[in-house]
C-alpha cells in the first residue's frame, strides 16, 4: 500500500471536519493523519489528509470528497512534487550524563529544540519530514521515551502551483 497525500479546500465552518470523517468512515477508510488550518483564501480552510491506500482507493476518496458541499478543491499531491513537515514534541529519560549528553548529541544533529530539561528527563520539539522523525525518535528509545506528541505530516506542493 501507498501513502498519499491529500490537500482540500474547505469552508471553515463547524461540522465540516465531521463531514469529511464520516465519509472515511462510511467507506471503511483510515485516516492515517489530518491537520486543519486556515488557508490563504478568506473563509476557507486547508486540510490535509494522509491515507494509506492504492490508486483505487485514491480515486474513490478523491471522488467522495469532491461530492461533499463544503469541500471546494481536492488534489492529491504527488509524493515527487511537495514538501512534508511535521512537528513532534518527545520527552525522552535521562539516566545518567552519559545519557544526557548523547541526548543532547542528538538534538544538535537533528536540529531538535530543547524546550525542558529536568533532572530525569529532556524535552525536545523536532520539525521536518516524518522519516526524519521516525529516524531521530529511533535513536532515542534506547534512552527510554516517555512521551511523543505527533501532528502528523502537513504539506503543500512544490513549484507554483
Amino acid at each position: 500500500m501507498q501513502s498519499h497525500v491529500i490537500s482540500t479546500l474547505v469552508e471553515d465552518k463547524p461540522g465540516v471536519l465531521q463531514k469529511v470523517a464520516s465519509l472515511f468512515t462510511r467507506r471503511g477508510y483510515n485516516i492515517d493523519s489530518i491537520t486543519v488550518g486556515s488557508s490563504e483564501v478568506e473563509n476557507l480552510a486547508r486540510m490535509v489528509i494522509v491515507v494509506n491506500g492504492n490508486k483505487q482507493v485514491l480515486e474513490q476518496v478523491t471522488k467522495q470528497l469532491n461530492k461533499l458541499v463544503d469541500v471546494v478543491k481536492v488534489k492529491d499531491l504527488e509524493q515527487e512534487t511537495l514538501v512534508q513537515r511535521e512537528l513532534c514534541l518527545v520527552k525522552v529519560k535521562v539516566k545518567n550524563e552519559i545519557s544526557r549528553s548523547e541526548i543532547i548529541q542528538y538534538a544538535n544533529i537533528y536540529n531538535a529544540e530543547i524546550i525542558d530539561v529536568c533532572d530525569d528527563n529532556i524535552t525536545l520539539e523536532v520539525t521536518g519530514n516524518p522519516k526524519k522523525l521516525n529516524s531521530l525518535l529511533e535513536l532515542l528509545k534506547n534512552h527510554g521515551i516517555i512521551k511523543i506528541a505527533r501532528t502528523g505530516p502537513t504539506a503543500i506542493s512544490r513549484g507554483k502551483n
